[in-house]
Formats: C-alpha cells, structure tokens, sequence
C-alpha cells in the first residue's frame, strides 16, 4: 500500500481525501461516460449544474473539518475559472482560511524551539490571544526586548508562527493530491482540458514556498525595495534576529483594513482614491517590477494614516507571483489588444501567452469577443449594471457555448496573475462602485504602447545602419570588381549552371509529353463511343508521349 508508512493519524487523512476524490470520480464516469454511451445524454445534462454544486458544497465541508492544504486547494479550485465550471468556482469562493486557533501553550513551545531561546527573554510582552489564525500558522502580537528594540528601532511587532506538525499535515495532502493527479490524468474528458498533474506540482510548489518564513521574509524586503520612494506604498520592516523557518517576527503595522469604507470615511479618507491608488499600486507590480503581491485580499492591505495623507500597506508576502520573461511579450500584447478594444489582436496575444491551446477555432472566438468589445467594451461595473440584463443572457446564448467549447488552461505561472487581477478588481469596485479597471491598465497600456515604438525605431535604426555601411563600401567593391574585368582575371564558372539549365529542359519536354499524353488519351476515350477508328488511333498514338514522360529522364543521370 503507498501509504503504509503513515502514522495512524497520517494515514486516516490520506484515505479520507483519496476516498473523497474517489467518489466523485465514480459519479463523474456514471453521468459523463456511461449515460451518454447507452443514450443517456440528456440526463447527465440536465443534472450537470446541481451535481458539480453539491460536490463543491461536499468538498467545502470537507475542507473546513480537515483544514490544513484543504482550504488552500479549495482557494486554489476556486480561481481555476479555465478548467472548472462555475458552479464549482462560486461556491468555492467564499472559503475563507480562518480556523479556530492553536492552544498558545503549543505554540509558544515550537517558537521557543525554533528561537533557540524563552519568550521571556525573546520578548519584553507576548500576547496569548491569537490576531489570526490560519490553515498554516497563526500570528500574535507582541514587543521586543529593550535589547533588540534599540538595535532594530521597532518596538511592537507581531509574530508569525507555523502551526504544529503542519510540515507533515502539508506532505501527507500533497501525497493525497498527486495520487488524485494520477487518476484524473487517466480520464480523458478530463486530461483533455487539463494537466492535473502539473497543476499539482504548481500548487505544491507555491505551498512550500508559503511555510518556509525565511523566504517569505526575503519576498518581504524585495517588495519594499520595489516600492522604495513611494509614499504610498508600505511594508513591515523584518526581525531578523526574532525570524526563522517557522517563525516569522516583523513591524506591526495594523490600520484601517482596506476594505472597512466606514473606518476610511471616518478617517476622512475617500474610499474611491483608494480604489485608484491600490490598482495603480498592483498593476505596477506586475507591468513594472514583473514581481507582485497573489494574495491581496482585504486582511493583507492596510491602509495607513500618515499625517494629513495616508498609504497602502502590503503584509503577508508567502504568496508572490513573478512575470517570467517569456510571458512578458505576451502579456504586454494582450494588455494593449484589450486598451485597442481589438479581438484579433487579442486572441493572437492570448495564444502567444499560451491560454488558449493550439487547437482552438480561433474563428468563433475572435467573432465573440469582437461581439464583446463592441457592446461591453471599456464599461466599469457600475455602468454593467445598468445594461438591460437579456442583454447579457442573449450574448450567453450566442456565445457561451464557443467560448466553453475552447480549450483554454492557465499555463504554469498564469495562475497566481489570474488571481492577483481578480482579487484587484473586486476589490475596487467594491471601494468605489464606478471602478473601471481598464481606466487603472490605460496608462500602462500606454507605456507598453511606447515602449514597442521605441523598440520598432531602435530596430529600424539599427537597419538603417547595417544598410548605411554596405552602402558605404559598395563603390569599392565596384571598383576592383572594374579593375579585375579590365585586366581579364575574372573568371566564371558556368558548368554548374549548363548542367542545371540542361535539366531543367529536360524536365520541361517531359512535362510537354505528360500534357500531350492527357489530350490524346482523353480525346481517344471520347470519340470512342461515336468514331471508333479514329479513337483507337488517338490512344495508340498516345502511348508515345508517355513514353517519354515516364523514361525520358532515364540513362542522363
């Protein structure tokens, strides 16, 4: 058995997710392979929309009593908006990462272990109520020592420690996932669509990254090297004499979460600017640093008082998403097609950013979303809601079905940029209801757009150059090629080109006999019937021609 080596515990959540997985695998081949194999279609139809919700739903409950990697892969499910139907992804959406919190007693222990040395010492004041808790570790405030406060400048801090025995919580639900890859890859309705495997390793990978604290804290000082300079951007300065692994110790910059309007109102602070300087703040991560924040949800931006101004600012930095130099190019042409209002572009740029898989009808999908642009294009959410909602329902019907019928996949490293956009415009939209995203992706749309001339003209120039010195030494060349004729030693060597010529003639008189060949034969087969004589003629004298297209060519090799 694979999972004979596991403790009790271990092994008891291993096979409760394997036996999950498996029962919607069974369901999955009764409704989607064998109803339809004995004419049963429309049955598996009918029924789609209720079961993918009820497995959702029994997968939410499923994730919440487990917790660990569960609601993360629930979280994870719910942004797959390419491969899973919606049912599935809404009813997941709402999974929220909070579970009830570890006694202190266990957490202060592992924090000591990991530290090297007792809170008491570690700490002037630490406090047992935890702030938050999650899936993979939990926070608390605390205060530095006078010792490491006058070393570091900070006095109140919080402190991030894992959960206990969650590293094998973490390898025990990978386990589980990558055996569910293995089955899922076998069922081609679904390995048509989508790499479950790959998309495991992906998750597996961000995970990983996610409870190692150290790199977290390394995204943390990267981020804020980014945004050095800006006053409207912030982050929590690192401690890293209080920082490990497995425990985490920075700035406690708690303010005014982000998405808490009345707190910014109170504060005087215009909620609909916050929009604007949180979508300017996210899209120059990606577009300008390629290195951004994949989890911004309200409980990791903060927007912080400063005087009579304030600032955005950014905590929790497992989840970091970077901008790979091969999908660069991509994206730079997707965000200018989308500015362009231009579908033709736009679904060249969404095959160069590998989205929409080589097999697509690229027709039906450029005719949609031309359909699109010319009836929602640059709309924000509040004129959306104005539109006549048939409006919509009539494009779903037109359409839908194309665009589901499309072969589309996240590939590797679009995901956590999926999330991050989603993330971004939802949350704007609910700061200020007039949000119109493609407002914040103007003026980077615009640089893009720049940016491409100047990388034309460059080209350009550097041409003219290359043109410019052959120029420049062509009269040169002229004049000893001059010199050589009038002093008679210039050669040239034609007996290749005879032979070629010579071939090429032979070639051509064969083709002449394959033509003649087809008039008197056909002409032959036709008068046949009504001039016998002259028919058999014809084709007895065909066979000549033939002859000498299908030999001619023989012995002059």
């Amino acid at each position: 058995m694979a999972d004979a080596g596991r403790p009790g515990p271990d092994r008891a959540r291993y096979r409760r997710i394997l036996r999950f997985a498996s029962l919607q695998l069974v369901q999955l081949w009764w409704f989607e392979l064998f109803l339809p194999r004995i004419g049963l279609s429309g049955v598996a139809e009918r029924t789609r929309t209720d079961r993918m919700r009820r497995i959702a739903q029994r997968f939410h409950v499923l994730a919440v009593d487990l917790g660990g990697l569960m609601i993360k892969v629930g979280q994870f499910m719910s942004s797959r908006l390419d491969v899973l139907p919606p049912e599935i992804t809404d009813e997941l959406a709402g999974l929220q990462d909070e579970v009830p919190a570890v006694p202190f007693s266990e957490i202060k222990a592992l924090a000591e272990a990991e530290l090297g040395a007792p809170f008491a010492r570690a700490f002037a004041w630490v406090d047992e109520n935890a702030l938050a808790a999650a899936s993979l570790g939990q926070v608390h405030r605390a205060r530095l020592s006078e010792l490491d406060a006058a070393d570091t400048g900070l006095e109140d801090v919080v402190v991030k420690v894992q959960r206990p025995g969650i590293d094998e919580i973490v390898a025990t639900d990978l386990a589980a996932l990558r055996k569910v890859a293995g089955w899922l890859r076998r069922v081609r309705i679904v390995s048509d669509r989508v790499d479950a495997p790959a998309l495991v390793e992906e998750f597996a990978h961000t995970c990983q990254e996610e409870i190692d604290y150290l790199h977290e804290a390394a995204n943390a000082e990267r981020f804020a090297e980014n945004f050095q300079g800006d006053p409207l951007v912030g982050t929590p300065r690192i401690v890293w004499e209080r920082t490990t692994r497995r425990v985490l110790t920075l700035e406690d910059v708690t303010a005014i979460k982000i998405n808490d309007v009345d707190a910014l109102r109170a504060a005087g602070i215009d909620p609909a600017e916050v929009a604007d300087a949180f979508a300017k703040a996210m899209f120059e991560q990606v577009f300008t640093h390629s290195f951004f924040h994949a989890d911004p949800h309200p409980g990791n931006i903060f927007v912080t008082p400063v005087g009579d101004s304030w600032r955005l600012t950014f905590v929790d930095f497992g989840m970091m998403g970077e901008v790979p130099e091969g999908l660069r190019g991509g994206l730079r042409s997707l965000v200018i097609a989308v500015a362009a209002r231009d579908g033709r572009r736009l679904v060249n740029a969404v095959q160069e950013v590998g989205v929409l898989l080589p097999s697509a009808d690229t027709k039906a999908f450029e005719k949609a979303i031309t359909a699109l642009f010319a009836r929602f294009g640059g709309m924000g959410f509040a004129e959306l809601a104005t539109v006549d909602p048939r409006e919509f329902r009539d494009f779903a019907v037109e359409f839908g079905d194309t665009i589901r019928a499309l072969p589309f996949q996240l590939p590797e490293g679009m995901l956590l940029l999926f999330r991050a956009v989603a993330l971004t415009s939802g949350m704007c939209s609910g700061l200020n209801p007039t949000f119109n995203v493609w407002d914040a992706v103007e003026p980077f749309a615009a640089q893009l757009l720049r940016d491409e001339s100047g990388s034309t003209a460059r080209a350009f120039a550097d041409e003219a150059w290359k043109t410019a010195v052959t120029t420049a030494r062509l009269p040169g060349r002229i004049d000893a090629v001059i010199t050589e004729i009038e002093e008679g030693t210039v050669t040239f060597d034609t007996s290749r080109l005879e032979r070629r010529l010579d071939s090429l003639m032979r070639i051509g008189t064969r083709v002449i006999s394959a033509v003649v060949f087809a008039g008197l034969a056909v002409g032959g087969s036709l008068l046949i019937g009504s001039v016998p004589p002259l028919g058999i003629v014809l084709m007895s004298v065909s066979i000549v021609p033939l002859l000498h297209a299908v030999f001619g060519g023989v012995g002059r090799r």
